[in-house]
């Protein structure tokens, strides 16, 4: 075998190698990238109303009253029901930080929210369950 041959696997062998370095090397860049993408996509919403608007402990606006947003606040979104409806819209978000409802009707969604899957087992305070919603 000649030193030529010999180096001419080399290169061969080398270049597959860095190839394949290249190839990990961007999968693992992608694949670390995806939990960030995902946790980017959460929707979000911006309050609309001038005078703020309130959180209720359910998706109705004859729910006790459990928090309030100022114009502009920034919301994360969980999941939307149909329910009450507001000034001709039908559809409450739950903040994604804690277990609370507000009216779509003031919120404007940075990206589409997911129906909640077990609006059905929705209760009020006081241990009724709330058939108004339905996602």
């Amino acid at each position: 075998m000649s030193m030529s041959g010999t180096l001419a696997r080399g290169k061969k062998f080398v270049t597959t190698a860095g190839a394949l370095a290249a190839a990990a090397a961007l999968s693992t860049t992608v694949l670390g990238a995806a939990p960030a993408q995902a946790a980017a996509a959460q929707p979000y919403g911006k309050v609309l109303s001038a005078t703020g608007m309130k959180e209720r402990q359910y998706p109705s606006t004859d729910a006790p009253t459990a928090g309030f947003q100022r114009h502009g606040a920034q919301v994360g979104l969980r999941c939307k029901v149909r329910a009450q409806n507001v000034g001709g819209n039908d559809v409450w978000y739950q903040l994604r930080d804690r277990a609370t409802w507000v009216s779509a009707k003031y919120v404007a969604n940075t990206a589409p929210v997911p129906f909640c899957k077990d609006v059905q087992r929705l209760h009020t305070p006081d241990g009724t369950a709330h058939h108004g919603a339905r996602g």
